[in-house]
């Protein structure tokens, strides 16, 4: 079964935002750099940066947090119904 893509102007299925951005600035730290230390590739991890993740697992959300010395907390939240 193919997936349905969604357009960037398209709204999401979704409140979940990801902070990923915010968090590197303030660490100095770039996408790949953190995806080298992850240990995902950086197209993955990219999709997670830009809400396009359908998922994400623990392990994963885990070693990000640890690298970038955070909470999933800090590093997702949910947005207010619009």
């Amino acid at each position: 079964m193919a997936r349905r893509s969604q357009p960037d102007d398209e709204p999401a299925d979704h409140r979940i935002v990801v902070r990923l951005d915010e968090l590197l600035e303030a660490r100095g730290m770039t996408l790949a750099e953190l995806a080298r230390q992850v240990g995902i590739s950086p197209v993955n991890l990219s999709i997670l940066k830009n809400g396009h993740a359908r998922a994400v697992r623990f392990s994963t959300l885990t070693d990000i947090c640890d690298v970038l010395g955070c909470t999933p907390g800090e590093l997702l939240e949910v947005a207010p119904p619009e």
